[in-house]
């Protein structure tokens, strides 16, 4: 199931003048196990398979896990641009099973919520750097709110955050967009349902995140689509091979495929609105 609203419209900076990448996506979510990694794949493919050029980067140094998803074991990762060892444009690899390129992360070293401010901002900038080579990026964010989060949350176009119906996963999500709000990024979040046991199901989380952005921060945050449960996604994920290539043909790999219409429509009238 899909939904759409006009307020799919990049900024080219956030009120405190962070510079934007008009084609990055982040996707985030308030907490861990929603499906945020197998979500950011599925969605570079569908792009990939639309005939867009994209690049997947794992923005998750202490938790990485999109090569594991994958299947890929990096020569070069995230630490080595951490490190300055390489900048972030030699860290690059293609996934020709998926036909997008990946910047993978690093599994069990220091998060990038201890980085200093300068190093972080020196990541940002050569990410937006890198973006003009692909058509889009998707960033694939921690788990939670914490510093890094946000401030790569705020280089993206947009945020697409993660949430399930499950009381923890609201609750973090909510925090997540009352923390963006403090920052000016408000009208750059978009919620996505995943793993909704049914339509009904769906549209009521969404509902009820809704109703507490609308009560207490007088905000709106638009849904931009639902994923039902759907036992190939776990299949998936233990072969290391993403839905769209093993199950293309499930209701999960077709709700996706229509999320990446609708941010691919985002980022076109976008640029169509800037002139």
């Amino acid at each position: 199931m899909i939904m759409t609203t006009p307020d799919m419209q990049p900024r080219p900076t956030t009120g405190g003048g962070i510079r934007k990448g008009d084609n990055i996506m982040a996707v985030a979510s308030g907490k861990g196990g929603v499906g945020k990694t197998w979500f950011s794949i599925t969605l570079a493919h569908a792009l990939t398979k639309m005939g867009k050029r994209v690049l997947l980067f794992d923005g998750d140094l202490g938790l990485a896990n999109v090569d594991v998803q994958l299947g890929l074991m990096p020569k070069r990762d995230l630490n080595d641009v951490i490190r300055g060892r390489l900048s972030l444009d030699k860290v690059i690899q293609p996934y020709e099973d998926g036909g997008f390129d990946v910047i993978a992360g690093r599994s069990g070293q220091a998060s990038l919520s201890a980085l200093p401010s300068q190093r972080l901002s020196m990541l940002r900038e050569q990410l937006i750097d890198v973006s003009d080579r692909y058509d889009v990026v998707i960033a694939d964010l921690g788990a939670g709110v914490d510093r890094t989060v946000r401030m790569l949350s705020a280089t993206a176009a947009r945020t697409i955050l993660i949430t399930t119906d499950e009381p923890t996963s609201l609750t973090d999500a909510y925090a997540f967009i009352k923390l963006g709000a403090a920052a000016g990024m408000s009208k750059n979040v978009s919620i996505v349902v995943n793993m909704a046991p049914s339509i009904t199901e769906g549209e009521k989380t969404y509902k009820t995140l809704l109703k507490a952005c609308e009560n207490f921060l007088r905000l709106k945050p638009p849904m931009l689509g639902m994923i039902r449960v759907d036992p190939k996604v776990k299949d998936t994920i233990r072969h290391q091979t993403p839905l769209l290539t093993r199950s293309p043909n499930t209701e999960a790999a077709r709700e996706v495929e229509e999320i990446a219409k609708a941010v691919w429509r985002g980022i076109e009238g976008s640029r169509r609105a800037a002139g």
